[in-house]
């Protein structure tokens, strides 16, 4: 069992050892791909959807807090610890 284990792992290490300096180009053509240099800068209708997206997403989040602040601080009152008895704080006298 481990001899047939260790075949494919022998005939990988025999192809790395094998000095091949043929690299081929991955050619992409569903979108622009660039390496190690800058993107090509958006389009103005791309900037400008994406502000109205970034503006929509803020008001929207700041006005269900403003409006259900509950979501986020919880729907009762905080209660006043200064009312509590040593029982319910856990204190045995």
């Amino acid at each position: 069992m481990i001899v047939s284990r260790g075949l494919p792992a022998l005939r990988a290490l025999q192809k790395l050892k094998v000095n091949n300096t043929q690299v081929t180009q991955i050619i992409r053509n569903s979108h622009i791909w660039s390496y190690r240099v800058a993107p090509p800068p958006a389009s103005k209708r791309i900037q400008l959807l994406a502000e109205l997206v970034q503006g929509f997403a803020w008001w929207w989040v700041l006005w269900h807090l403003w409006t259900e602040p509950g979501h986020i601080l919880g729907e009762f009152e905080y209660p006043d610890a200064s009312k509590w008895t040593d029982e319910e704080l856990g204190i045995e006298s």
